[in-house]
């Protein structure tokens, strides 16, 4: 008997915003499998740690972090192999994957590997721009309002033209692009606009408007902006 794999959305990092199905899964799980960068801890695993089984057994990608792709398709390949043979074997396994595993989500990338041979079930979270709108007081759109996902790494000229033609933007992966993205808002003339949120729902949470922002920002950070009211009154 083949294994089933899931596909298991975490949340943003506040382990009380897992869902009930993500935590019944976990709680339940014999084969745990997911991402670490570069050798370290896994965030994943970080958020699911209080869930996960004593003497579950876990499957650790170590995925680099680099703007080169080879590097991480190739932890992404082994990955999967290792998940494959716990399927083969008969076991299920639980992937953990923050925020959404279809939103900017790591597992997406074992799903392409495996989802033609074996069975998935994607268990969707809580993303991290929701968060962030919950955590800023920050109503994104309504009614027929368009809200725009940017993220961070785009060029400077595309990151420009797509915030003149949006309503409410969302720019993700901020990190080291912060410097560029906030010339950009600038010189549009919206920092007035724009709010900085960084590791929502984490103890160590920052919540400001974007002019009082620190000029170092985590990958975890996002930059919310509208065009409509004073996202601060």
């Amino acid at each position: 008997m083949v294994g089933k794999l899931y596909g298991v959305g975490l949340g943003p990092g506040d382990p009380e915003l897992m869902t009930l199905r993500a935590h019944r899964l976990i709680s339940q799980a014999r084969v745990v499998a997911y991402p670490t960068l570069a050798g370290g801890e896994s965030f994943a695993r970080a958020i699911a740690a209080d869930v996960i089984p004593t003497g579950a057994r876990e499957i650790a990608m170590d995925v680099p972090m680099s703007t080169a792709r080879e590097p991480a398709q190739a932890a992404y390949d082994i990955g999967a192999a290792d998940i494959a043979a716990a399927l083969e074997a008969g076991d299920d396994v639980v992937c953990l994957c923050e925020g959404d595993p279809f939103f900017y989500g790591s597992f997406m990338y074992l799903f392409a590997r495996l989802s033609t041979r074996f069975e998935v079930e994607v268990v969707p979270g809580v993303t991290s721009i929701t968060t962030c709108a919950a955590r800023a007081g920050l109503p994104l759109a309504a009614r027929n309002e368009r809200l725009t996902v940017l993220p961070g790494p785009l060029p400077e000229d595309e990151l420009r033209a797509r915030i003149e033609g949006a309503e409410s933007v969302a720019i993700m992966k901020v990190g080291r692009h912060m410097a560029k993205i906030r010339g950009v808002i600038d010189g549009l003339g919206l920092t007035s606009r724009a709010v900085y949120v960084e590791r929502a729902s984490l103890p160590q949470e920052v919540v400001c408007p974007l002019a009082e922002a620190p000029e170092a920002a985590p990958y975890f950070s996002m930059i919310l902006l509208t065009k409509g009211a004073d996202p601060w009154l």
